[in-house]
C-alpha cells in the first residue's frame, strides 16, 4: 500500500458541531435562494443545524420555512423555524437564534445572502486556534444590471475589507460572521432593541472586554445583493449615518464630519468639468469601466444620505440594553 493509498483510507477528522442563525423580516422571495445554498454547503449534514428566525413578517415568509423545512428533513438536513415577534430587530432576531442554538460555535448571515458551497467549511475551520473568538468571512456583491449596482460592485462596498480596516477597532459585519457561544456568555449578547451598528457593538465588545481574538478569512464567501433603487440607496446610506451615531453614543468614536455645501458644489463643479469629460473619453477608450463616469455624483449621493442620517438620528434609551446568555 502507498502512502497515497494509506491517506485516502484515513478516516476524516470530525467537524464540529455549528449552529447557523439568519434572522428574516419579509423574505419570502429571499429565502428559496438562500435556501438552495444552505443545502449545498459542503460541511456534514448531521453537523449543523439552520435556525430560521422569523422576525414578525407579514409576508408568507413562516409558511416558505416551515415547507423548506419539511423538504430539508426529508434530505437529512436539520433547519428548525424560528419566531421572534417581541421585538423588530434583527439583532433580537439572532439573540433568539442563539438561545436556541445546540452548538459551541455560532455562525450568521442574512436572507438576502448567498453562501457559497464551502462558505461554512472555511468559516468554521480558523476555530482550530482556540485563543479565536470571532472570524469574518467575506461579502461580495450579486452580479447586478443597475447602474447603482454596478456602482456598489466595482467598489466592493460591501467589502469586510472597510469594516475591518475601522480606526476604532476591526469588526465584521453579521452578513458573514462566527462568533464563539463562550464569548456571548463573557460579553453579554447583541443589544436586542439596536436597529443598525450591532455587529460592530459586539464585535468591539468581545475584542475590548474580553481576551478572545479576531481572524478573517478571505475564503470563506457569501454573496450579497446590491440596492438597486435610489430609494434602497438612500435608505442604506442613512441606516450608516444612524448608525455612526449609536456608535459614537455607546462607544465614543469619532463622527463623521459632515461637508458643506460649498464643498459639495465644488465636488459636482469639478466632475462636471473636468472628470466627466476626461472619464468619458477613458471609458470610450476602453481604459476605465463606464461606471467610473457616473461615480462622483453617486458618491456625492450616498454621503449626503449618510450624513443626514448620522444628523437626525437619536439612540433610543432601551438600544443600550444587552441581554445575557442564560445556562442551558
Amino acid at each position: 500500500m502507498t502512502l497515497n493509498q494509506a491517506d485516502s483510507l484515513s478516516p476524516k477528522p470530525i467537524l464540529p458541531q455549528v449552529s447557523v442563525i439568519v434572522p428574516i423580516y419579509n423574505g419570502e422571495t429571499d429565502i428559496p435562494d438562500l435556501i438552495r445554498c444552505l443545502q449545498a454547503q459542503t460541511y456534514p449534514v448531521e453537523q449543523v443545524e439552520y435556525l430560521l428566525v422569523n422576525n414578525s413578517s407579514r409576508d408568507r415568509t413562516a409558511a416558505i420555512l416551515a415547507e423548506a423545512a419539511s423538504v430539508a428533513s426529508s434530505q437529512g438536513i436539520t433547519i428548525k423555524p424560528l419566531q421572534e415577534n417581541k421585538i423588530q430587530s434583527s439583532y433580537a432576531a439572532r439573540n433568539t437564534g442563539i438561545r436556541v442554538a445546540k452548538s459551541d460555535l455560532l455562525a450568521f448571515t442574512d436572507a438576502d445572502c448567498r453562501p457559497q458551497s464551502d462558505w461554512l467549511e472555511q468559516l468554521i475551520a480558523p476555530f482550530v486556534d482556540e485563543d479565536i473568538g470571532i472570524v469574518v468571512g467575506e461579502i461580495a456583491g450579486l452580479p447586478g444590471d443597475t447602474l447603482l449596482e454596478k456602482h456598489a460592485e466595482h467598489y466592493q462596498v460591501l467589502s469586510q475589507q472597510h469594516t475591518l480596516a475601522h480606526p476604532f477597532c476591526p469588526y465584521g459585519q453579521t452578513a458573514n460572521l462566527a462568533i464563539r457561544r463562550q464569548a456571548f456568555k463573557e460579553v453579554g449578547l447583541f443589544r436586542p432593541y439596536l436597529t443598525t451598528g450591532g455587529d460592530a457593538d459586539i464585535c468591539w465588545r468581545i475584542q475590548r472586554q474580553s481576551n478572545w481574538k479576531l481572524k478573517f478569512i478571505s475564503t470563506a464567501v457569501v454573496q450579497h445583493r446590491h440596492r438597486s433603487t435610489i430609494k434602497e440607496y438612500e435608505s442604506q446610506w442613512r441606516r450608516y449615518g444612524r448608525s455612526n451615531l449609536y456608535l459614537h453614543e455607546l462607544h465614543g468614536v469619532d463622527l463623521m464630519r459632515e461637508k458643506t455645501t460649498p464643498e459639495y458644489a465644488y465636488m459636482f463643479g469639478r466632475w462636471l468639468l473636468k472628470e466627466l469629460p476626461i472619464n468619458s473619453v477613458k471609458a470610450m477608450a476602453g481604459k476605465i469601466p463606464a461606471i467610473e463616469i457616473i461615480s462622483t455624483p453617486i458618491g456625492i449621493f450616498g454621503a449626503q444620505a449618510r450624513s443626514q442620517g448620522q444628523r437626525l438620528a437619536q439612540l433610543p434609551e432601551n438600544a443600550r440594553e444587552i441581554e445575557w446568555l442564560q445556562d442551558q
